[in-house]
């Protein structure tokens, strides 16, 4: 662990509960998609209430890369975004942000707008199952895209133009959805996409484009008919808050038996988290008022109760907000079972629970009747928790950006102080984290 700089390793003292308050900004998973968007416009978009993280920083990059000019407003989160000049970008240039972001797949659409032309590098992202771009290319293809694979990436041309196409994913892919959503609004014609995903930071992305003068309808049985339209204009958009990071903190003062207030987060996105917050025995209350209220999340004392968890698309229960309340279920009595349909690779941080006194088994087999993405192939992505376990510290090394802060709802929880090791992996989504735990009381220290 010794590759690690003092600015990548948070120490923290656990035992503590997390007591207070703090904001959560505009969703990460709508904000960057956003600022790819203003790219189809042809006047400066205005964009509010943007994080500080660290994806924000490399699509920024990406679209000053590309010729567009990105300048802070007055207002603090405020980006503004003028494309006026879009241009091509130097391949080499490109490459140096692959493998910190899957967002350059999603400039596809719109530089082939703007310029007939879009190179898009090898992608990273975090190691949690496949997220394979065969949805993306074969999407763009019956666009009328022509795709070509190089050594460094693949080059996309339309020679005849983008039309309209009728699609249907195999699966309610986000990523996909986007990426046909992007191109769809400036193609000639009708576009009609079956079983699309409807998240709320889709629906919000749908929001912006209609802001641009897009024409797009959302129907009830995720179906999306995009009309195309041969110019868009810029947006002014508040994006929803991140329901991510706030089911984080919520997950977070269970684990701690703390009682935080997250100010910004909203109950219409967060429902099915809120129910099965409740089943286990956390406590919530509302507050609706107009730019000060949010949700507080508290432990409201006795035991916790198992349960069993399955995650799914929406309205089902997020992915991103299962590896924080697992923490929370290490603390209920009982066996709580858990049952991963979207990433297959997403319970591999299990293992450093168990190495702090945690009782998780992993199983193969679907611990439940949702269908998984990834069908009946060999992956643990079943588990089965026994608790409640008293966890004690260790030191640990973050994989991904949703286990990460997983680990450090667990060294927070446990008696001792831990090293955590890859903290800025953290800082892709979760905006001055370490500012946050300090003003709940936490005893954190970087380095």
């Amino acid at each position: 662990m010794t590759n690690y700089d003092a600015g990548d390793v948070l120490t923290v003292h656990g035992g503590t509960p997390l007591n207070g308050e703090l904001r959560v900004r505009g969703a990460k998973n709508l904000v960057s998609k956003a600022m790819v968007a203003a790219v189809l416009g042809e006047t400066p978009s205005r964009l509010y209430d943007v994080p500080a993280i660290r994806d924000v920083e490399v699509v920024t990059g990406l679209l000053e890369l590309h010729g567009v000019k990105v300048t802070r407003g007055e207002l603090d989160g405020e980006l503004i975004f003028d494309p006026s000049n879009v241009e091509s970008a130097n391949v080499d240039e490109i490459n140096v942000h692959a493998g910190s972001s899957r967002i350059p797949i999603l400039f596809c659409g719109p530089l082939l707008h703007r310029l007939g032309h879009a190179f898009i590098p090898d992608l990273g992202g975090c190691n949690i199952g496949g997220r394979p771009i065969d949805f993306h290319i074969q999407a763009l293809r019956e666009f009328g895209a022509v795709v070509d694979k190089s050594e460094k990436g693949m080059d996309i041309t339309a020679p005849d133009g983008l039309r309209g196409a009728k699609l249907e994913l195999p699966y309610p892919s986000v990523g996909a959805t986007e990426q046909i959503l992007l191109t769809a609004v400036r193609a000639e014609g009708v576009t009609e996409l079956r079983n699309a995903a409807v998240e709320p930071e889709i629906i919000d992305l749908i929001c912006v484009l209609q802001k641009m003068g897009a024409i797009i309808k959302v129907h009830t049985d995720r179906v999306i008919e995009i009309q195309g339209v041969p110019r868009l204009t810029g947006y002014n958009h508040r994006p929803i808050p991140d329901r991510i990071e706030a089911a984080s903190w919520g997950a977070a003062a269970l684990a701690t038996r703390g009682d935080v207030f997250v100010r910004g987060a909203r109950q219409a996105d967060m429902m099915t988290f809120l129910n099965l917050f409740t089943s286990v025995g956390g406590a919530f209350e509302i507050d609706d008022a107009p730019g000060t209220g949010g949700i507080r999340f508290w432990h409201p004392g006795g035991e916790l109760k198992a349960v069993a968890m399955e995650t799914d698309v929406h309205p089902g229960f997020m992915t991103d907000w299962q590896q924080p309340m697992v923490v929370a279920l290490t603390q209920a009595r009982g066996l709580s079972i858990v049952h991963e349909t979207v990433y297959e690779r997403r319970l591999g941080y299990t293992a450093a629970l168990n190495q702090m006194g945690a009782t998780i088994q992993t199983y193969r087999e679907c611990l439940g009747g949702t269908p998984c993405r990834f069908g009946r192939r060999n992956f643990m992505h079943s588990a089965v928790i026994a608790g409640p376990s008293k966890l004690h510290a260790a030191d640990l090394v973050i994989p991904d950006l949703r286990a990460g802060f997983s680990h450090l709802i667990a060294a927070l929880a446990a008696e001792g102080t831990s090293r955590v090791y890859g903290v800025k992996l953290i800082q892709r989504g979760y905006e001055d984290f370490e500012g946050k735990l300090n003003a709940l009381g936490a005893h954190v220290e970087l380095g």
